[in-house]
């Protein structure tokens, strides 16, 4: 389950890189654009920092599992897409930033990746379906332990 392994990597890396550096770097990928809604494209904590730490440990631990930089690259990209994907449709449905929506916060940020390691014949559609689903109990879950531990702010 190496690529589970990835897709969690590519997805907590940016909340233990907004734990571990606070402020540094967290510029809004959006630049604090606002659309129509008067909500912000996808949110202040869709950050630059959190892009850049999700796509450089995920293509590092890519690596050390005897894949190339560019699989690990490729994962971390499609799974930071799916999670503004999911930032852009909160915001479009008034939900407040860092607000939990069960399964729209997991699916895209597992299911894309996942579409094109089938896609590259990694994996099959039965372990796109166990990895998806096992990403949003691991998700749910860890993101608890994540604020008993004062990792998150939130507990999910």
């Amino acid at each position: 389950m190496e690529w589970l392994l990835l897709i969690l990597i590519a997805n907590g890396s940016p909340v233990l890189a907004s734990y571990f550096f606070s402020h540094r770097s967290s510029k809004p990928i959006d630049f604090g654009l606002m659309l129509k809604d008067k909500q912000y494209l996808f949110g202040k904590t869709k950050t630059w920092r959190g892009l850049v730490s999700s796509l450089v440990l995920t293509s590092l631990i890519a690596m050390l599992l005897g894949y190339d930089l560019m699989t690990g690259f490729i994962v971390s990209s499609l799974s930071m897409l799916g999670d503004l994907f999911s930032s852009f449709l909160k915001r479009r449905l008034q939900k407040v930033e860092s607000s939990q929506v069960v399964l729209l916060d997991q699916i895209p940020e597992s299911l894309l990746p996942c579409l094109w390691l089938l896609k590259m014949n990694y994996i099959d559609l039965t372990q796109v379906m166990v990895i998806v689903s096992s990403f949003i109990i691991i998700d749910i879950v860890l993101s608890s332990i994540l604020y008993k531990f004062g990792v998150r702010k939130k507990p999910y």
